[in-house]
C-alpha cells in the first residue's frame, strides 16, 4: 500500500533535507549519547542521555529536535530532570524549549516559545520578554551551540544569545587539551569552560566544565558542574549510538 503523503508535508520535509544538508553540523539526527552520572564521593548514582531528532515543524519552520534527561538516586532523594529544545539548524536559533526538574539535581520548571523574527518570547505563566537576538538559545541548546565554534587553545568567548537578556553573556573559555579513556581506546579532548548567569540555581554565576571529542563530531565526553547544596554532579560518556563515524568508533562498532 502507498501512502501519499499531503503536498505541504511533502514541501515541509523536502526543504528540511536542503537545509540540513547545507548546513554543516558536528551532530545529526539520530546521535544518542549516554552518560554515567557521578557525584563528588557517592560514585555513580544515576545515568543521562542527550538525543537529536527531527525535523519537526514549529510554526512551519523544520526544526531539530535536541533532548536530555539525567536521572540520579542521592540516598533517598531521587532526581529527574528532562530538557527539549526545538532549533533552527540553519541559523542555531530555538524556537521553543521545555523542561521539568524533580528533586536536589533538578533545577525547575520552563515552557517557552520563542520567536527570533519578532526578537520576544514568551512562558507558559504569560510572561513576555525581548530577546537579545534573533539567532536565540537556551541551557540545553547552548552545549549544542559549543560544539560548533573553532575552539581555539588560549581563546575566551563571550555571547549575548540566552533567549532570557539576564541570563547574558555566557563566557566559553577553552582551557587546554585531555586524554578521555573509553571502551574502545583513549580519545583526544578539547577542554572548554562555559560560565553562565543564573542567580535562581547558581546563586549567581555558574560554571560547566565540558570535555569535547577533537573529532568531527565534537562530542561531549565529559560534562562537570557544581550545584549548591548537590555537589559537583560528572556526567561521563558511557555509550554512543547514531549514523556517524565518530559515534560507530565510540560505541566499537
Amino acid at each position: 500500500m502507498r501512502i501519499r503523503l499531503p503536498a505541504a508535508m511533502v514541501a515541509l520535509f523536502s526543504y528540511a533535507n536542503v537545509a540540513l544538508a547545507q548546513t554543516e553540523l558536528p551532530f545529526v539526527v539520530g546521535e544518542r549519547l549516554h552518560y554515567r552520572v557521578s557525584v563528588g564521593k557517592l560514585g555513580t548514582v544515576g545515568e543521562g542521555m542527550m538525543s537529536v531528532d527531527g525535523p519537526v515543524d514549529v510554526r512551519g519552520i523544520p526544526t531539530l529536535v535536541l533532548r536530555s534527561e539525567v536521572k540520579a538516586h542521592v540516598a533517598f532523594l531521587k532526581s529527574d530532570e528532562r530538557a527539549e529544545s526545538w532549533i533552527d539548524p540553519t541559523r542555531m536559533a530555538v524556537l521553543r524549549y521545555q523542561k521539568k526538574g524533580r528533586g536536589p539535581l533538578a533545577r525547575g520548571d520552563v515552557n517557552v516559545e520563542v520567536f527570533p523574527d519578532s526578537l520576544r518570547w514568551e512562558d507558559g505563566h504569560g510572561n513576555i520578554g525581548e530577546l537579545p537576538t534573533d539567532a536565540p538559545l537556551d541551557e540545553l541548546s547552548f552545549i549544542y551551540f559549543i560544539r560548533t565554534l573553532p575552539l581555539i587553545s588560549d581563546s575566551t568567548l563571550s555571547f549575548s544569545r540566552h533567549f532570557d537578556a539576564q541570563r547574558s553573556p555566557t563566557t566559553v573559555r577553552v582551557l587546554g587539551h585531555e586524554q578521555i579513556a573509553t571502551a574502545t581506546g583513549s580519545v583526544g579532548a578539547t577542554v572548554v569552560e562555559m560560565r553562565v548567569r543564573d542567580p535562581e540555581h547558581y546563586r549567581g554565576e555558574g560554571t560547566i566544565r565540558f570535555s569535547i571529542s577533537e573529532d568531527r563530531c565534537r562530542i561531549p565526553m565529559r560534562i562537570e558542574s557544581t550545584i549548591p547544596d548537590a555537589g559537583t554532579v560528572v556526567l561521563t560518556l558511557a555509550n554512543a549510538g547514531g549514523d556517524s563515524l565518530c559515534t560507530a568508533r565510540l560505541a566499537g562498532r
